[in-house]
């Protein structure tokens, strides 16, 4: 049996997915924290111990993410967007559009019918439209990260978030919430000027059916949904969508021992 690993190191979590015979075995999700090159080791720890193998039984490990150039036990490092796209296209075969949001940048993947990536656009230079955004917005408003979605779908009148820029957000919800809206509106109104903001990158690559979801703010049933409004699409949410960049990794890793 072959025994592999992907170990994506995100800026605000670290995954890593053991596979073998073509299948998830395990899998491990830490926050990264300070040291990211030991996070990549305990979440490895963890995820082999699931696995019932141990280290030496790993025939390979690919690493990706933001730090994947310095895991020192890895064989091999890829991108997060071919990462991403690999393991979209592997769970779900007819995924031609991937959208990524993570802690602290969003990518719009555009796939052909191989599932192998023929464009993309990443924006990591501003916290808009990604996970950090949501947290400030939650901070906020007194919300739990958890709370965010269930209580966006309760607003009855969203509340429009000009300022694209996360400290400009945040003054501009209290300075909103001090004239009366409510956290409803508030975070829903949050919630809809991420899905613009990302619509406007989907927009750009061209949008191509089916759409996949992936990275931890997928996870956001508001997101979500505000996504789907802009796109005017469904879009599809792996079981576990935070792993889709250690998942790629590790079938890629996969592939390397088959050729």
């Amino acid at each position: 049996m072959t025994v592999v690993a992907g170990v994506d190191i995100g800026a605000g979590t670290t995954k890593t997915v053991i596979f073998a015979d073509r299948r998830v075995v395990s899998y491990s999700i830490l926050p990264t924290g300070y040291d990211s090159v030991e996070t990549a080791r305990k979440t490895t720890e963890e995820a082999i111990k699931k696995a019932a193998v141990l280290f030496s039984d790993l025939d390979r490990i690919v690493s990706t993410g933001y730090s994947r150039s310095i895991v020192p036990f890895a064989n091999e490092a890829r991108t997060e967007i071919m990462c991403h796209a690999r393991g979209a296209h592997f769970l779900i075969p007819q995924t031609r559009t991937v959208i990524d949001i993570g802690c602290q940048d969003s990518k719009a993947i555009k796939l052909d019918e191989r599932g192998m990536v023929s464009n993309f656009v990443m924006n990591d230079k501003c916290a808009a439209g990604t996970g950090r955004f949501i947290e400030v917005m939650a901070q906020t408003l007194g919300l739990g990260i958890e709370e965010v979605g269930p209580v966006a779908l309760t607003s009855g009148d969203y509340c429009e978030i000009s300022s694209t820029c996360t400290v400009f957000a945040e003054t501009e919800i209290i300075s909103q919430r001090a004239r009366g809206r409510t956290r409803e509106d508030l975070i829903a109104g949050a919630l809809k000027s991420i899905a613009k903001r990302v619509s406007i990158m989907v927009s750009s690559i061209g949008l191509v059916k089916e759409v996949v979801f992936t990275g931890g703010v997928a996870k956001n049933i508001g997101v979500k949904r505000n996504l789907e409004e802009a796109l005017g699409v469904d879009i599809l949410v792996p079981e576990e969508p935070q792993i889709m960049g250690a998942l790629g990794a590790a079938i890629f890793a996969s592939d390397d021992l088959d050729t």
